[in-house]
């Protein structure tokens, strides 16, 4: 089987379960014509035609919106957008509408939608194309938030999302589109929503990421194991809400030293909660204090001098990692 690139893997899932359920639906800006400012959802108009892949106008209170309505009447939208920061201008519709629905209804009612897109820098896209937002979701109950880091979880995580009852905030790194592939069964392929996986064994220190930062973290592990005789063990939650606490406390209570590492700024982000309840439950199994890299708190420059000296890095990692171990 020829290798599927990580783009390929979204536009298969939707397709897929487009072919499964004629209640999905694929809807936001030149989803259908143009077929995504990326290309995830090229061919889907052909395919399935206008009502069921929906050009909209360039709004995303609407897209995000119209999709709550369709969801709640019935349908399984998936909505695009065209670059997830602009989701903050559909946040109402997400954290007030979606969010809550189930809750103020008792159960009664779901939302069973997908808001997907591009997140992420390391791609020169400045200000208001490099964003990740998943903290801004991330405390918000009656949401899921997915943030997959290989074509395989890419595929799988967003069927999974869009068989759920509940409203998903779907991440794919823009930089991971075309640059990650792999091959993937043929059979119909679904990835559990809160379940980390394991990328790499070790048992000198545990490095817990997602999405983007993954391909530094097993960079910086090789190196370490190169460099330094280091053993690195790399988790990848995948799922963020919820996030697998049970896999992260088994990691620390083995390897006793752990270092979190996202792409998304240092302050508030989800390294933050994980650390937080690490100390609450597992500091007599720590042998240093919790680690993180992230990004510098500071928007995402355009110049890629300054853009690569905000962000984390291979190089970051292990600098970390280092300290860690030697403590």
């Amino acid at each position: 089987m020829a290798p599927v690139t990580y783009l390929q893997a979204v536009r298969d899932a939707m397709a897929e379960e487009m072919r499964r359920d004629a209640n999905v639906i694929v809807m936001g800006e030149d989803v259908g014509e143009l077929g995504g400012a990326f290309l995830a959802t090229e061919g889907l108009l052909k395919e399935f035609g206008p009502l069921r892949v929906v050009d909209t106008p360039i709004s995303e209170s609407l897209i995000v919106g119209a999709g709550v309505g369709a969801a709640v009447a019935g349908l399984r939208p998936v909505c695009e957008m065209q670059f997830m920061d602009f989701v903050a201008c559909g946040f109402d519709q997400v954290v007030n509408m979606a969010a809550t629905t189930r809750y103020r209804h008792g159960g009664r009612a779901r939302v069973p939608m997908v808001v997907r897109g591009p997140v992420g820098a390391g791609v020169h896209g400045a200000l208001f194309h490099s964003q990740d937002p998943e903290a801004w979701f991330f405390r918000v109950p009656g949401l899921k938030v997915l943030a997959p880091a290989t074509a395989y979880d890419a595929k799988g995580l967003l069927k999974s999302a869009i068989r759920d009852d509940d409203p998903v905030i779907f991440l794919e790194h823009k930089r991971l589109y075309r640059r990650v592939k792999e091959e993937l069964p043929q059979e119909d392929t679904l990835v559990p929503i809160g379940k980390a996986i394991t990328r790499r064994a070790g048992r000198d220190l545990l490095i817990v990421t997602y999405g983007g930062a993954l391909e530094w973290c097993l960079d910086a592990a090789e190196l370490l194991a190169q460099e330094d005789k280091a053993q690195v063990e790399v988790m990848d939650l995948r799922s963020l809400l919820p996030f697998d606490m049970e896999a992260i406390l088994e990691g620390v209570r083995r390897i006793n030293r752990v270092l979190l590492v996202h792409e998304d700024r240092l302050t508030g982000g989800i390294a933050a909660e994980i650390s937080a309840r690490l100390a609450e439950e597992a500091f007599d199994e720590l042998d240093a204090p919790i680690g993180r890299v992230a990004a510098l708190d500071a928007h995402t420059p355009f110049h890629p001098a300054l853009e690569a000296h905000v962000l984390p890095n291979a190089q970051k990692v292990v600098a970390k990692a280092r300290a860690l171990l030697r403590y």
